[in-house]
């Protein structure tokens, strides 16, 4: 049985690509690093905000699964971009590879505008909170 309800409740905006509220009970917690679109050498790759966010998405969904985890153990998601603008724009694509990558379980998320990240040449990042069973 799984750990995670997701809350949508009618007088809120219908969610898009992520859940209004998102309860745990039981299950041990885990905390997924924040993932930039790092290779396995260590290099960013991918020229656009989409194809960085599903390395960086495919990243904390192989830092979960080591932990025990699934896609849908996600209970919290935060995105950081340097182009909120650009995510927006992107949106539609962005929802299409979270889909592919991660199920349409979604978790409670927050996109948030960064200056800059820790890798200089990364255009988002992805940490997150994942209850196991």
């Amino acid at each position: 049985m799984n750990p995670i309800t997701r809350i949508n409740p009618a007088e809120l905006s219908p969610p898009h690509g992520f859940s209004h509220a998102v309860t745990a009970t039981g299950g041990r917690l885990v905390f997924l690093a924040g993932q930039t679109a790092l290779d396995g050498d260590g290099k960013v790759v991918g020229a656009t905000l989409p194809e960085q966010f599903e390395t960086a998405l495919g990243n904390l969904l192989t830092a979960l699964r080591a932990a025990g985890g699934a896609p849908t153990s996600l209970a919290r998601v935060t995105v950081y971009t340097t182009d909120v603008a650009g995510y927006r724009a992107h949106a539609r694509e962005l929802g299409e590879v979270w889909r592919r990558l991660a199920g349409r379980e979604y978790p409670a998320m927050a996109v948030v505008g960064a200056v800059r990240l820790w890798d200089e040449q990364a255009m988002v990042e992805i940490d997150g909170i994942a209850v196991l069973d």
